[in-house]
Parts: structure tokens; sequence; C-alpha cells
């Protein structure tokens, strides 16, 4: 079995895309709807990658990451955020939420599975 990767994403078509980009280069997916979704199915899970969205409803990604590195089992895992938003002050609140990296929307597929094998040894 691949590494486990988290997707987090309020579109379930992006969800798929995602999914389906990464299981086609061997990766186990599991998705969440929102920030709240993705503490649940952490709760549950373990993951070795997370990837998000930042504008969500519930809980947006910013808040996501800020939860995950908080504390608790998951808080040095690798964390993406892949959103429509390329603003350096959304970037910068990202990295001081303690996001990993960042791939703005619209990615083409190979290049999300490089960063993710990057970031995801």
């Amino acid at each position: 079995m691949g590494k486990r990767v988290l997707a987090v994403d309020d579109s379930k078509t992006m969800r798929d895309m995602v999914s389906f980009t990464l299981k086609g280069a061997g990766f186990d997916v599991l998705e969440a709807e929102d920030g709240m979704d993705a503490l649940s199915v952490l709760e549950r899970n373990s993951v070795d990658l997370i990837i998000t969205d930042i504008n969500m409803p519930n809980m947006d990604g910013v808040t996501l990451v800020k939860r995950v590195r908080g504390g608790g089992a998951h808080r040095s895992i690798p964390i993406l955020v892949l959103t429509t938003e390329g603003g350096e002050q959304k970037k910068a609140d990202g990295r001081a939420a303690g996001a990993t990296g960042w791939i703005v929307k619209p990615f083409t597929p190979d290049k999300l599975v490089k960063v993710v094998n990057k970031v995801c040894p």
C-alpha cells in the first residue's frame, strides 16, 4: 500500500480530481469536505500528507492547518494547500499557520504528483 493522503475540499469535483490523480500514482486517498470533516477523519486514520483547500464552510483550510499543528498525532505531517488563492497575504497566512507548501489551482496532474512525492517521500 502506498502513502496515505487526506484530500480536503468542499468541491466534490476537486476531491475526485485529486483522488484520481494520486491513486493513479500509487497513493491511498481519503477525502473530507471541510476542516471539521478532516479532523474527524484524522481521529480515525493515520495519514502521511494532508492536501487542503483554503475557502471552505464550517472550518477553512488555514484554521485546519493551525488545529493540526496545535497538537496530536498528526502535528508533524506535511500539509499542502491547494487553492485558487494566489495572493501573497494568503500564502503568508498559510505559512504562518504551518503549511508545508502551496499549489494554486488549476493544477496539472504531473505537478501535483511531483510536489506530493517531494514532500511525502
